[in-house]
């Protein structure tokens, strides 16, 4: 199932592809649909190559009007074609497996009527289940596809819906029909699409920049469209228009958009050309947090901006995929933040994406942004916070380093030259110097070359009047990824002001590099309340505040009167935290004595879950559950405190939910669930019930019975989900063992429930449950991984991984089964490292916890 870059390489040098005539036949039952493919291309006349074809069974084969034995040329994986001619013509007649892993063409059932639903999901490399293709990026192509389905259907992909054609006699029982969509223009594979069933739709338009109408689409299941807020996507969707055709100067590259919310989606959303899908969680029938919108806001914005970068302009191999999904991050930040309503985004950017980003990179797998590709093995196990967002963080500083205005001039400039073909970092590099007048050599050999992240600290000097009398930054790295890196950065001096509130009294923007840079401009300056590196978190680097800034910062951290200061002393505090410098207890406390007063929804959300890996991992063991239970105890307080109806109330019920082990808290649990007790504002709505009923079941005061009529009282997909979390959290061992056998031994689990009870299983409030299946997980994890599909193993390595047993001995267990693995499976080693190394950190944290 592999393929290396040194083929992908070779087979580019040998062959051009025309165009792909695709035949698919979705009325074949429920296992395999039809596929026949119709390829031409040019090659080097002799030569031979290969084409990808994952098929159920190969029909017929053939190769410029000669017939190839299907057993001698294919294996399933691969057809092999010999002695190609200058001009070729390539017909592959098969049967294509529907999938249920979200991979290739996923097959859905919904349950509240029974309806079949299909979509594809082709990246990295699964067009090739679907129909017989050249599977790299590099080898674009026009592609018209044939579909023939259920009359009552939809049918979609990337060139507009035609009118169906009726393939049966009217009076067919189960009528069929057909759709023939035009071609579209040179794309890779990976982008294109499917999606069919019996979806609805909200209908819009809009006016692009070269005067082009523009026809939107907003889809769903039929069950779910009367939650579909198909207005605020179509908003959202003008306002990125606007912005990017603006920002790239150059209009939308495709006929159509439509957006298509799918179930069991495995990611957020995939930038199909002109036919974006969805994470189908997106569409809200109970009440989220605003950060959950905001996401959505970000997701929708991320992926309109790849339909230019990335889709109109692709990376040549996957070593480039970094400058795709940095691109999409970087933009979609700035178009929230400048063009829509979420003005907040770079704090919600700096909280999240950061924080993810500066985790990626203090893993011993960690890899430079421009990372070594060798196979597709490599590049599935990269989509991580190096490739979104520590690229993204980069990006917004080379952003600050040139200018912005420079920035989207050699974007445009590159846009124009490149439209339709496929680049390297190189053609970009090259536009943004000739428009910035700036030499991007070293910038780039230091910043997307090397792995790591820097730390930087104030080194300042005091006379005894309070006036500063020496100012410099000191930069570390260590010894493993020693570089020291160029960074443009503001300095903010914060003081209190006459209502008792920290604002920025003066600031200095300033390039820093080396060992040390003095910032002589603050001599003579009064010392302020508070200093702060990184304001407006232009670079990309982990800050240390000095000691008297980090005393006032922590006793007043309430008072800082905007979003974004206020967390980057919050992502401080956490790194020192995470790197055990202060005690674990010190940050649940800052947590709970300062949550209450965040404005930020999305801040909230990110401190809460901190909160979480703090109590689990990193509190001496000795003390957690009484820390447990008093964070607990602290989270209910805040959600009676809090505002009637706020998201703030949403959340924090939702966190205490979470927490509550004593009986007292799960009795106050158990109240919320029946109605017994209520929160002025606060609706106990489906979603929020389950939360309730899980947190019931993993404490042992609820179990089968109350599950099953939960879900007979909401008897969809998503009641489901839930039911199957539920269950895989019953506190028993043989429901662990029952949870262990569906998703291990049997294998037939669709993605999303196996993902929702592998959520259930490592829910426990006795971690000696547990204990049992970390040897069984060691002995089962290499067949598994030979064995599954890449997304349902990767579900089960890094889910299953025994991280709740955080003790020496896991890590040894660990360390035998690398050392056996050697270098058999390059991919599962990175995931098992990273795992390992969560045990590791916490282990550290642990020991500094007193």
């Amino acid at each position: 199932m592999n393929l290396t870059r040194a083929e992908a390489r070779e087979r580019a040098e040998l062959i051009d592809v025309e165009s792909y005539d695709i035949n698919l036949d979705l009325t074949r039952g429920d296992e395999v649909f039809g596929s026949t493919t119709v390829v031409r291309f040019s090659a080097e006349a002799g030569a031979s190559t290969f084409i990808d074809a994952v098929t159920a069974k190969v029909h017929r084969i053939t190769l410029n009007g000669v017939g190839l034995d299907p057993a001698a040329v294919s294996d399933g994986v691969r057809i092999q074609l010999p002695n190609l001619a200058a001009s070729n013509e390539l017909v592959v007649e098969a049967d294509a497996f529907y999938m249920n892993t979200g991979e290739g063409l996923h097959r859905f059932v919904d349950p509240v009527d029974n309806e079949v639903y299909l979509y594809s999901q082709f990246e990295v490399p699964d067009s090739r289940r679907m129909f017989s293709v050249f599977e790299q990026p590099d080898l674009k192509a026009g592609f018209r596809f044939t579909v023939t389905a259920p009359a009552h259907w939809d049918v979609i992909s990337n060139s507009p819906t035609p009118e169906p054609v009726p393939a049966d006699a009217a009076d067919t029982e189960q009528p069929r029909a057909t759709w023939s969509f035009d071609p579209t223009p040179r794309i890779s594979s990976y982008i294109t699409a499917l999606i069919a069933g019996p979806y609805q739709s909200v209908r819009s338009e809009l006016t692009s920049s070269d005067g082009r109408t523009v026809p939107l689409g907003v889809f769903a299941r039929r069950s779910l469209m009367e939650y579909l807020d198909a207005e605020n996507i179509f908003e959202l969707t003008r306002q990125g228009f606007a912005f990017y055709e603006a920002q790239f100067g150059t209009p939308y590259p495709f006929e159509k958009y439509d957006q298509l919310f799918v179930p069991e989606f495995n990611a957020g959303a995939m930038e199909n050309a002109g036919a974006v899908t969805f994470l189908e969680s997106y569409v809200f029938r109970s009440r989220v947090p605003d950060a959950t919108v905001e996401r959505r806001a970000i997701t929708v914005l991320h992926e309109l901006a790849h339909m230019w970068f990335g889709d109109l302009v692709t990376m040549r191999w996957w070593n480039d995929l970094w400058l795709n999904e940095s691109f999409a991050e970087f933009m979609s930040a700035l178009a929230a933040a400048e063009a829509t309503e979420f003005k907040q985004a770079w704090t919600t950017f700096a909280s999240m994406e950061k924080a993810w980003a500066y985790r990626q990179d203090q893993l011993p797998t960690t890899h430079p942004i421009v990372a070594e590709i060798r196979d597709l093995e490599d590049v599935q196990v990269n989509f991580d916070g190096i490739t979104y967002a520590k690229g993204a963080s980069v990006l917004k500083q080379l952003v600050a380093w040139v200018g912005q205005d420079k920035f989207m001039q050699g974007v445009r400039e590159y846009f124009g030259k490149h439209s339709w073909s496929n680049t390297e970092l190189s053609d970009l590099l090259s536009e943004l110097e000739t428009a910035s007048g700036r030499d991007l050599t070293e910038w780039s050999a230091k910043w997307l070359e090397t792995a790591g992240v820097n730390t930087l600290r104030p080194v300042l000097e005091v006379d005894d009047d309070g006036v500063i009398a020496s100012f410099a930054i000191h930069q570390t790295a260590i010894a493993e990824y020693p570089t020291l890196r160029p960074h443009r950065l503001a300095i903010g001096f914060y003081d209190t002001d006459e209502n008792g509130k920290l604002r920025r009294s003066h600031r200095v923007e300033l390039d820093v590099d080396g060992e040390r840079t003095e910032v002589p401009e603050l001599a003579g300056r009064t010392r302020p309340d508070l200093i702060l590196l990184n304001d407006d978190d232009l670079a990309y680097a982990k800050i240390r505040l000095d000691d008297a800034s980090w005393h006032l910062a922590t006793r007043r951290l309430r008072d800082i009167a905007d979003s974004l200061p206020r967390t980057l002393v919050w992502a401080s505090a956490w790194d020192a935290a995470r790197d055990g410098e202060i005690p674990a207890r010190n940050y649940v406390e800052l947590v709970l004595q300062n949550i209450a007063s965040e404005s930020d929804s999305s801040v909230v959300q990110v401190l809460l879950r901190q909160l979480a890996t703090t109590l689990t991992f990193y509190v001496a063991p000795l003390d957690r559950q009484a820390m447990t239970a008093a964070a607990a105890d602290s989270l209910w307080d805040l959600s009676r405190e809090a505002a009637p109806g706020s998201d703030s109330q949403l959340q924090f019920v939702k966190a205490f939910a979470s927490h509550a082990e004593t009986a007292e808290q799960m009795a106050t649990v158990a109240s919320l669930f029946s109605g017994e007790v209520t929160l002025e504002g606060l609706e106990v709505d489906s979603d929020l019930r389950w939360e309730l009923l899980s947190a019931l079941v993993a404490g042992g005061l609820m179990g089968e019975p109350a599950i099953a009529a939960e879900l007979d009282r909401d008897a969809t997909a998503t009641g489901q989900l839930a039911a199957a979390a539920a269950r895989a959290a019953l506190p028993t061992a043989e429901s662990k063992a029952a949870a262990w056998e569906a998703i291990v031994e049997r294998s037939d689990l669709p993605n999303a429930a196996q993902r929702a009870a592998i959520g259930g299983f490592s829910r426990v409030h006795d971690t000696s449950l547990l204990e049992p299946y970390a040897d069984r997980y060691f002995d089962s994890i290499r067949d598994v991984w030979a064995s599954r599909t890449h997304e349902i193993a990767q579900q089960i390595v890094v889910g299953l991984y025994p991280s709740r047993l955080t003790t020496q001995d896991t890590v040894d267990r660990t360390d035998a089964f690398l050392a056996s693995l050697g270098d058999e499976a390059p991919a599962l080693r990175r995931l098992l490292l990273e795992s390992r190394d969560g045990v590791v950190r916490a282990l550290k944290a642990q020991a500094a916890d007193h």
